[in-house]
């Protein structure tokens, strides 16, 4: 949790909610409001980070291509519990 967040249960979990990360305030912000990453979400985010969740210190350009969204949900997906 230095560089980035845990991945692993990522879907179905609140947004900004792993202890021990320093979430920029539009994480926080989306905490507090009780929002979760779920595929909508995580794809737009994937997307355009930036866009999707201004003021994130992420430098991550995005996933332009669909297909890779995709692929990279379904792999998340299966490294969840859920």
């Amino acid at each position: 949790n230095r560089t980035g967040p845990e991945l692993n249960g990522i879907l179905g979990r609140v947004i900004g909610s792993v202890d021990g990360f320093r979430y920029s305030a539009t994480f926080a912000d989306a905490m507090a409001a009780g929002q979760v990453w779920d595929a909508d979400h995580l794809s737009a985010f994937l997307e355009n980070p930036r866009g999707s969740m201004p003021g994130t210190k992420m430098s991550f350009a995005g996933l332009r291509n669909a297909d890779d969204r995709a692929a990279v949900i379904a792999y998340l997906q299966s490294m969840s519990a859920n």
